[in-house]
Protein backbone atom coordinates (compact mmCIF):
# COMPACT_ATOMS: atom_id res chain seq x y z
CA UNK A 1 0.00 0.00 0.00
CA UNK A 2 1.40 3.44 -1.19
CA UNK A 3 1.77 5.88 1.93
CA UNK A 4 -0.86 9.34 0.39
CA UNK A 5 2.05 11.40 2.55
CA UNK A 6 4.85 10.01 0.03
CA UNK A 7 2.62 10.68 -3.05
CA UNK A 8 1.69 13.97 -2.44
CA UNK A 9 5.26 14.51 -1.71
CA UNK A 10 6.06 13.14 -5.11
CA UNK A 11 3.80 15.46 -6.86
CA UNK A 12 5.04 18.38 -5.08
CA UNK A 13 8.60 17.69 -7.38
CA UNK A 14 6.50 17.03 -10.25
CA UNK A 15 4.71 20.42 -10.03
CA UNK A 16 8.21 22.61 -8.67
CA UNK A 17 11.09 20.32 -10.87
CA UNK A 18 13.14 20.52 -8.02
CA UNK A 19 13.28 18.77 -4.33
CA UNK A 20 14.59 22.57 -3.29
CA UNK A 21 11.17 23.16 -4.89
CA UNK A 22 9.14 20.25 -3.20
CA UNK A 23 10.25 21.19 0.19
CA UNK A 24 9.51 24.72 0.25
CA UNK A 25 5.85 24.32 -1.27
CA UNK A 26 5.14 21.45 1.66
CA UNK A 27 7.93 23.49 4.33
CA UNK A 28 9.80 20.48 5.01
CA UNK A 29 13.32 19.79 5.13
CA UNK A 30 15.01 18.86 1.55
CA UNK A 31 16.28 15.85 2.75
CA UNK A 32 13.07 14.74 3.73
CA UNK A 33 11.75 15.08 0.23
CA UNK A 34 14.40 12.95 -0.72
CA UNK A 35 14.15 10.09 1.94
CA UNK A 36 10.33 10.30 1.04
CA UNK A 37 11.12 9.96 -3.04
CA UNK A 38 13.86 6.82 -2.52
CA UNK A 39 11.57 4.80 -0.13
CA UNK A 40 8.57 5.53 -2.62
CA UNK A 41 10.87 3.99 -5.60
CA UNK A 42 12.02 1.67 -3.04
CA UNK A 43 8.47 0.43 -3.13
CA UNK A 44 7.29 0.57 -6.32
CA UNK A 45 10.98 -1.18 -7.75
CA UNK A 46 11.02 2.03 -9.98
CA UNK A 47 12.99 4.99 -10.92
CA UNK A 48 10.87 7.79 -10.84
CA UNK A 49 13.41 10.54 -11.67
CA UNK A 50 16.26 11.24 -13.76
CA UNK A 51 18.55 13.08 -11.93
CA UNK A 52 21.56 15.16 -13.77
CA UNK A 53 23.21 18.70 -12.76
CA UNK A 54 20.70 20.34 -14.92
CA UNK A 55 17.76 19.40 -12.70
CA UNK A 56 15.03 15.93 -12.70
CA UNK A 57 12.83 14.82 -15.08
CA UNK A 58 10.01 11.94 -14.89
CA UNK A 59 11.11 8.56 -16.19
CA UNK A 60 8.18 6.32 -18.08
CA UNK A 61 7.28 4.40 -14.92
CA UNK A 62 6.90 8.56 -12.59
CA UNK A 63 4.89 9.89 -15.52
CA UNK A 64 2.29 7.32 -14.70
CA UNK A 65 2.80 7.12 -11.63
CA UNK A 66 1.77 11.03 -11.45
CA UNK A 67 -1.21 10.12 -13.47
CA UNK A 68 -2.37 7.99 -10.49
CA UNK A 69 -1.36 10.73 -7.64
CA UNK A 70 -2.69 13.38 -9.44
CA UNK A 71 -5.81 11.24 -9.60
CA UNK A 72 -5.60 10.35 -6.08
CA UNK A 73 -5.41 13.98 -4.76
CA UNK A 74 -8.05 15.07 -6.39
CA UNK A 75 -10.15 12.26 -4.53
CA UNK A 76 -9.04 13.08 -1.41
CA UNK A 77 -9.97 17.02 -2.00
CA UNK A 78 -12.85 16.53 -2.81
CA UNK A 79 -13.15 14.15 0.08
CA UNK A 80 -12.31 16.89 2.59
CA UNK A 81 -14.70 19.20 0.94
CA UNK A 82 -17.33 16.89 0.56
CA UNK A 83 -17.58 16.30 4.64
CA UNK A 84 -17.62 19.88 5.06
CA UNK A 85 -20.34 20.60 2.73
CA UNK A 86 -22.24 17.95 4.31
CA UNK A 87 -22.07 19.40 7.89
CA UNK A 88 -24.21 22.01 5.77
CA UNK A 89 -26.41 20.49 4.14
CA UNK A 90 -24.78 21.22 0.60
CA UNK A 91 -24.61 18.55 -1.81
CA UNK A 92 -21.10 18.01 -3.49
CA UNK A 93 -18.91 19.14 -4.51
CA UNK A 94 -19.25 18.13 -8.52
CA UNK A 95 -16.49 19.23 -10.95
CA UNK A 96 -17.64 18.91 -14.39
CA UNK A 97 -16.36 20.01 -17.95
CA UNK A 98 -17.25 20.64 -20.97
CA UNK A 99 -17.04 22.47 -24.62
CA UNK A 100 -18.98 26.09 -24.61
CA UNK A 101 -21.90 24.97 -27.07
CA UNK A 102 -22.52 21.40 -25.22
CA UNK A 103 -22.26 23.75 -22.15
CA UNK A 104 -25.40 25.93 -23.35
CA UNK A 105 -27.35 23.32 -24.77
CA UNK A 106 -27.07 20.90 -21.96
CA UNK A 107 -27.02 22.57 -18.38
CA UNK A 108 -29.08 24.98 -17.59
CA UNK A 109 -32.19 23.42 -18.21
CA UNK A 110 -30.72 20.29 -15.98
CA UNK A 111 -29.63 22.69 -13.28
CA UNK A 112 -33.07 24.48 -13.26
CA UNK A 113 -34.61 20.54 -12.51
CA UNK A 114 -31.91 19.67 -10.19
CA UNK A 115 -32.50 22.67 -8.36
CA UNK A 116 -36.15 21.46 -8.01
CA UNK A 117 -34.97 18.37 -6.36
CA UNK A 118 -32.39 19.78 -3.96
CA UNK A 119 -32.23 22.78 -1.76
CA UNK A 120 -28.46 23.03 -2.17
CA UNK A 121 -25.66 21.82 -4.29
CA UNK A 122 -22.25 22.96 -4.91
CA UNK A 123 -20.92 22.33 -8.53
CA UNK A 124 -18.37 23.74 -10.79
CA UNK A 125 -17.95 23.96 -14.11
CA UNK A 126 -15.09 24.51 -16.55
CA UNK A 127 -15.38 25.01 -20.38
CA UNK A 128 -12.23 23.36 -22.25
CA UNK A 129 -11.70 22.06 -25.40
CA UNK A 130 -12.21 18.46 -26.37
CA UNK A 131 -8.11 17.59 -26.57
CA UNK A 132 -8.67 18.62 -22.23
CA UNK A 133 -11.10 16.84 -21.41
CA UNK A 134 -10.23 13.31 -21.56
CA UNK A 135 -7.23 13.89 -19.57
CA UNK A 136 -9.12 15.84 -17.41
CA UNK A 137 -11.69 12.98 -16.49
CA UNK A 138 -8.46 10.27 -15.90
CA UNK A 139 -6.95 13.01 -13.20
CA UNK A 140 -10.31 13.53 -11.60
CA UNK A 141 -10.05 17.22 -12.12
CA UNK A 142 -13.77 16.86 -13.39
CA UNK A 143 -16.10 14.32 -12.56
CA UNK A 144 -18.28 14.38 -15.93
CA UNK A 145 -17.40 15.75 -19.60
CA UNK A 146 -20.23 17.62 -21.91
CA UNK A 147 -19.38 16.96 -25.36
CA UNK A 148 -19.77 16.77 -28.68
CA UNK A 149 -21.51 12.95 -29.63
CA UNK A 150 -21.90 10.50 -32.40
CA UNK A 151 -18.51 11.52 -34.26
CA UNK A 152 -16.49 8.59 -33.50
CA UNK A 153 -15.94 5.91 -30.46
CA UNK A 154 -14.78 7.07 -27.36
CA UNK A 155 -11.51 5.99 -25.50
CA UNK A 156 -11.53 2.54 -24.43
CA UNK A 157 -11.70 3.64 -20.88
CA UNK A 158 -14.95 6.15 -21.29
CA UNK A 159 -18.02 5.50 -21.43
CA UNK A 160 -20.51 8.17 -23.77
CA UNK A 161 -23.76 8.79 -23.59
CA UNK A 162 -25.54 11.33 -25.61
CA UNK A 163 -29.06 13.15 -24.24
CA UNK A 164 -29.92 15.74 -26.87
CA UNK A 165 -29.72 16.65 -30.73
CA UNK A 166 -29.86 20.08 -32.16
CA UNK A 167 -30.30 21.49 -35.61
CA UNK A 168 -27.65 23.62 -37.33
CA UNK A 169 -28.72 27.03 -38.58
CA UNK A 170 -26.94 29.82 -40.87
CA UNK A 171 -26.44 32.76 -37.42
CA UNK A 172 -26.96 36.27 -38.49
CA UNK A 173 -26.99 39.44 -37.12
CA UNK A 174 -29.44 42.62 -37.93
CA UNK A 175 -26.95 44.17 -40.08
CA UNK A 176 -27.80 40.51 -42.76
CA UNK A 177 -31.48 41.52 -42.74
CA UNK A 178 -31.66 41.36 -46.16
CA UNK A 179 -30.96 37.88 -45.90
CA UNK A 180 -33.83 35.22 -46.88
CA UNK A 181 -35.37 32.35 -44.32
CA UNK A 182 -33.42 29.35 -46.21
CA UNK A 183 -30.09 29.52 -47.68
CA UNK A 184 -27.52 27.08 -48.97
CA UNK A 185 -23.93 26.72 -48.07
CA UNK A 186 -23.08 27.59 -52.32
CA UNK A 187 -25.16 30.94 -51.48
CA UNK A 188 -23.33 31.91 -48.16
CA UNK A 189 -19.78 30.90 -49.47
CA UNK A 190 -19.20 34.61 -50.58
CA UNK A 191 -20.15 36.16 -47.29
CA UNK A 192 -17.64 37.01 -44.36
CA UNK A 193 -17.48 34.33 -41.58
CA UNK A 194 -16.64 33.46 -38.10
CA UNK A 195 -15.59 29.75 -37.44
CA UNK A 196 -14.47 27.83 -35.00
CA UNK A 197 -10.79 27.17 -34.32
CA UNK A 198 -10.30 24.12 -32.23
CA UNK A 199 -9.87 20.97 -34.25
CA UNK A 200 -12.25 18.89 -31.66
CA UNK A 201 -15.74 17.70 -32.03
CA UNK A 202 -18.00 20.71 -33.02
CA UNK A 203 -15.15 21.78 -36.07
CA UNK A 204 -15.07 18.10 -37.34
CA UNK A 205 -19.03 18.86 -37.52
CA UNK A 206 -18.71 22.15 -39.25
CA UNK A 207 -16.56 21.38 -42.00
CA UNK A 208 -18.17 17.91 -42.74
CA UNK A 209 -21.32 20.32 -43.07
CA UNK A 210 -18.83 21.98 -45.86
CA UNK A 211 -17.58 18.95 -47.51
CA UNK A 212 -20.95 17.43 -47.88
CA UNK A 213 -22.38 20.52 -49.66
CA UNK A 214 -19.29 20.15 -51.83
CA UNK A 215 -17.97 23.77 -50.84
CA UNK A 216 -14.45 24.71 -49.78
CA UNK A 217 -14.41 26.49 -46.16
CA UNK A 218 -14.54 30.36 -47.20
CA UNK A 219 -10.99 32.73 -47.14
CA UNK A 220 -12.43 35.23 -45.64
CA UNK A 221 -13.31 33.64 -41.69
CA UNK A 222 -12.19 34.90 -38.61
CA UNK A 223 -12.03 31.59 -36.35
CA UNK A 224 -12.85 31.75 -32.84
CA UNK A 225 -13.95 29.46 -30.18
CA UNK A 226 -15.11 31.80 -27.42
CA UNK A 227 -19.29 31.42 -27.73
CA UNK A 228 -19.67 34.27 -26.24
CA UNK A 229 -16.98 36.62 -28.64
CA UNK A 230 -18.74 34.95 -31.42
CA UNK A 231 -21.87 35.84 -30.74
CA UNK A 232 -21.40 39.81 -30.12
CA UNK A 233 -19.28 39.61 -33.70
CA UNK A 234 -22.17 38.29 -35.04
CA UNK A 235 -24.39 40.36 -33.33
CA UNK A 236 -22.98 43.64 -33.86
CA UNK A 237 -21.64 42.99 -37.49
CA UNK A 238 -21.79 41.57 -40.62
CA UNK A 239 -19.95 38.63 -40.55
CA UNK A 240 -22.53 35.07 -39.60
CA UNK A 241 -21.59 31.37 -38.58
CA UNK A 242 -22.90 27.93 -38.11
CA UNK A 243 -24.42 27.43 -35.01
CA UNK A 244 -27.07 24.44 -33.64
CA UNK A 245 -30.42 26.73 -32.93
CA UNK A 246 -30.55 26.00 -29.11
CA UNK A 247 -27.50 27.52 -28.84
CA UNK A 248 -28.57 30.98 -30.09
CA UNK A 249 -32.21 30.54 -28.70
CA UNK A 250 -32.54 33.13 -26.32
CA UNK A 251 -30.81 35.81 -28.29
CA UNK A 252 -33.43 34.41 -31.54
CA UNK A 253 -36.34 34.94 -28.85
CA UNK A 254 -35.34 38.77 -28.24
CA UNK A 255 -34.50 39.43 -32.07
CA UNK A 256 -30.85 40.05 -31.49
CA UNK A 257 -29.89 37.00 -33.97
CA UNK A 258 -31.26 35.41 -36.63
CA UNK A 259 -31.27 31.37 -37.44
CA UNK A 260 -31.77 31.03 -40.84
CA UNK A 261 -32.59 27.50 -42.59
CA UNK A 262 -29.29 25.64 -44.20
CA UNK A 263 -30.54 23.43 -47.09
CA UNK A 264 -27.45 21.13 -46.95
CA UNK A 265 -27.66 20.77 -42.75
CA UNK A 266 -28.87 16.73 -42.95
CA UNK A 267 -27.38 16.07 -39.67
CA UNK A 268 -28.14 17.39 -36.31
CA UNK A 269 -24.84 17.92 -33.65
CA UNK A 270 -25.41 15.61 -31.02
CA UNK A 271 -24.62 16.37 -27.57
CA UNK A 272 -24.09 14.07 -24.78
CA UNK A 273 -21.81 13.01 -21.54
CA UNK A 274 -18.66 10.75 -21.07
CA UNK A 275 -16.93 9.81 -17.95
CA UNK A 276 -14.35 7.12 -17.16
CA UNK A 277 -15.41 3.88 -17.49
CA UNK A 278 -15.75 1.57 -14.24
CA UNK A 279 -16.06 4.72 -11.88
CA UNK A 280 -18.38 4.40 -9.23
CA UNK A 281 -20.58 8.44 -9.58
CA UNK A 282 -20.88 10.74 -6.77
CA UNK A 283 -24.59 11.48 -5.81
CA UNK A 284 -24.96 14.76 -7.40
CA UNK A 285 -23.10 13.73 -10.32
CA UNK A 286 -25.77 11.26 -10.47
CA UNK A 287 -28.82 13.04 -9.49
CA UNK A 288 -27.30 15.72 -12.70
CA UNK A 289 -27.44 13.00 -15.25
CA UNK A 290 -30.98 12.22 -14.41
CA UNK A 291 -31.95 15.78 -14.73
CA UNK A 292 -30.48 16.06 -18.20
CA UNK A 293 -32.98 15.27 -21.08
CA UNK A 294 -33.53 11.88 -22.13
CA UNK A 295 -33.78 11.13 -25.75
Amino acid sequence: MLDPRALRTFLAVCKEGTISGAARRLNISQPSVSVAITQLERSLGAQLFDRSRTGIKLTEEGAALQRRAEAMDALLRDAETEVRLAKDGVLGPLRIGGTPGALVSLLPGALKRLEERYTSFSIHVLERPDSELAEMLRRNEIELAFVTTGLEEPPDDMDEEGFASDPFALIVGKLNDRLPAHMSLKQAESLRWILPEARGGFRRQVDALFASAEVAIPRDVLRCDSLLTTKAIIRDGQRVTILPRGVVAAEVSIGVLRAITLKEASFDRRIGVRRLRGGKLSLLAKALLDALPHP
